[in-house]
């Protein structure tokens, strides 16, 4: 029996790296070979847990295997598989396997050594990318989707004006997103300046520190003038993004937005917070929610292809498989890390 390893849930805010039986794919399946996976927020939702109740029978806390932001390359398919052959550079739909979420709940998780893809077919769980494009960078397919979904939510214009809080990765995605669109003028807030820095490098037009500066302020003086409907004065803005999830954002979008404006929610929220329900009627706020990606997980394959170096400076921790435990840690600790993407050896 081939073994290979994998990370999973360990103890609260730890993980396991356990020796498991390497997948062996049926008629209909690919096996790949993880060569990079990142590191998202929702992995250290489970590391925070220890684990998920979900399938438990009484409740309690169950491991499960982590990863879902893969790239790698098919070693194996079955014999029914078409269009895909050993050697192909691939990125992958979590979503797409009839075992559940890769690294999600499901049965498999891509902080492994080699990956089953269940049911192997381009364009539902796998998309093939040239062999020029790093793994770390690819790897970021699956982010880049969810920040790519929100983007198309907001159906911002080349004439709108945006504000993205948050420069993490799905911040600056949309970033990234919204200025392939063709926006003019997209500004970005965050708390962290190495994250601003990042934001300035990867294009956006200008940056706002909401720690120390007067966010509403700022945006009247980048977006200019407008009003609610009482005629009370508002910046410009056209767009806020909630890359963040925290209650302030919510406050200051309230606080700043002009009649007709709209707030697209992509993060997820920590907790529950107060909403000013009076602001959003004077505002005529439209609230939009984002959820992962209906339509956009292979959507934005070739365009990271495409701008791939651009993308690549998201990327602020390559951590080798062999200290994935550290690599982890960076991600659990606030504001250590802006993306962390674990790397497998040739």
């Amino acid at each position: 029996m081939a073994t290979m390893k994998s990370v999973r849930t360990g103890a609260v805010g730890t993980i396991d790296v356990v020796d498991t039986e390497r997948p062996v794919p049926g008629p209909k399946d690919a096996l790949v070979r993880i060569r990079a996976c990142g590191i998202c927020g929702t992995d250290t939702f489970f590391l925070h847990l220890g684990g998920t109740p979900i399938g438990s029978p009484d409740g309690s806390m169950i491991s499960l295997p982590l990863g879902h932001e893969p790239a790698g390359e098919i070693v194996e398919v079955g014999a029914e598989v078409t269009g895909l052959k050993a050697g192909n550079r691939v990125v992958v739909n979590p979503q797409g396997v009839p075992s559940g979420i890769i690294g999600c709940g499901g049965a498999h998780g891509a902080m492994s050594e080699y990956l089953l893809i269940e049911n192997a077919e381009i364009g539902k769980n796998l998309a093939v990318f040239p062999d020029g494009i790093p793994f770390d960078v690819a790897s970021l397919n699956e982010p880049m989707a969810v920040a790519r979904h929100a983007v198309n939510r907001s159906e911002a214009k080349p004439t709108d004006t945006v504000i993205v809080f948050g420069a993490g990765p799905i911040g600056l995605g949309a970033t990234i997103w919204l200025k392939l669109r063709g926006v003019e003028h997209v500004v970005v807030a965050d708390v962290i300046p190495e994250r601003l820095e990042t934001a300035l490098a990867i294009g956006a037009d200008a940056v706002i520190n909401s720690a120390t500066e007067d966010v509403t302020a700022h945006l009247t003086e980048l977006h200019g003038q407008a009003s609610n409907a009482l005629g009370q004065p508002r910046p410009g803005t056209d767009i806020y993004i909630d890359a963040a999830g925290v209650a302030a954002v919510f406050n200051t979008t309230i606080a700043s937005a002009k009649w007709g404006a709209k707030l697209v929610m992509v993060a997820v929220q920590k907790k529950g917070a107060d909403i000013d329900l009076g602001g959003m009627l004077r505002s005529e706020l439209t609230l939009i929610a984002s959820q992962g990606y209906p339509t956009e997980i292979f959507e934005v394959t070739p365009e990271i292809v495409e701008h791939h170096e651009r993308f690549a400076k998201l990327i602020s921790h390559r951590i080798p498989f062999s200290e994935a435990k550290h690599a982890f840690e960076l991600a659990l600790t606030p504001g250590a890390a802006e993306k962390v993407v674990v790397t497998f050896d040739e």
